[in-house]
């Protein structure tokens, strides 16, 4: 361990398993003082076995998710960073499409972040600190499928969102940036890859024929959360081990 998140306090939503809890651990694992957004038991459970603070908040609940991102401040002492993973994947064939479908996926991918930035920014803003915020999307934000028109809008947006934060809070000291992997080996992906077809075809979509995992997309949010990128606001890194260039030279 390097120490980079030493004597910081880090908020983690949608910690309880994928992606997010591959940054919790992360982030732990640099020093930080770490607390997990969760809403399930489980996920509550998985949160605490790494050594963080579990705090339970459904994020399509403004003042739920607010009051947890305060409750890790007034349980640390301090805020130095908020990582709103906290997602939700729902398609469906476009003509079929409901609208509740389409809130559900607002409030919690979209609305969600707009929320937890502002609250976190407040209280960084408050305490005279600098800080950073790193919102989780997908390549789904660029290059998307049918069935997909209102999850690949919630991830664009957050792309979006995230350069007019960054301008906003700059000012303030605090850094904005979006993350948005490709294809990774999540608990879900990984049950599914068991086939052996389905693994191949995973394999044929990245550069060097490996699906990223956890861990690697952990680490770059890692380096996104610390002094290292301290020259990057306002950017999105897409994590994807070169889906999206494979895309953009189909038909050339």
């Amino acid at each position: 361990m390097s120490g980079v998140l030493e004597n910081r306090t880090i908020v983690v939503s949608g910690a309880g398993s994928g992606i997010g809890l591959g940054i919790l651990k992360a982030v732990l694992a640099e020093g930080a003082t770490a607390f997990g957004l969760f809403n399930s038991e489980s996920s509550g459970d998985k949160v605490r076995s790494l050594g963080a603070t579990a705090i339970r908040a459904d994020v399509r609940e403004p003042a739920q998710l607010s009051a947890a991102i305060q409750n890790a401040r007034d349980v640390s002492g301090r805020l130095d960073g908020l990582v709103n993973n906290a997602g939700l994947t729902l398609t469906a064939p476009f003509l079929d499409a409901e609208i509740e479908m389409w809130d559900q996926l607002w409030r919690t991918n979209q609305r969600s972040i707009l929320v937890g930035s502002q609250a976190a920014a407040k209280i960084m803003v408050a305490d005279g600190r600098r800080g950073c915020l790193l919102n989780i999307s997908s390549v789904h934000g660029t290059a998307s499928d049918q069935s997909y028109e209102a999850y690949a809008g919630t991830k664009a947006a957050i792309v979006a969102m995230g350069r007019a934060m960054a301008w906003s809070l700059g000012p303030k000291g605090i850094r904005v940036n979006t993350l948005s992997p490709g294809l990774t080996m999540t608990e879900t992906v990984t049950r599914v890859a068991e086939d052996p077809a389905t693994a191949e075809l995973f394999r044929s979509w990245h550069a060097d024929g490996q699906t990223a995992t956890v861990e690697e997309v952990a680490q770059t949010a890692l380096f996104l959360l610390s002094d290292a990128s301290a020259a990057l606001t306002g950017t999105e890194i897409i994590a994807d081990k070169g889906t999206l260039a494979r895309l953009c030279n189909v038909g050339v």
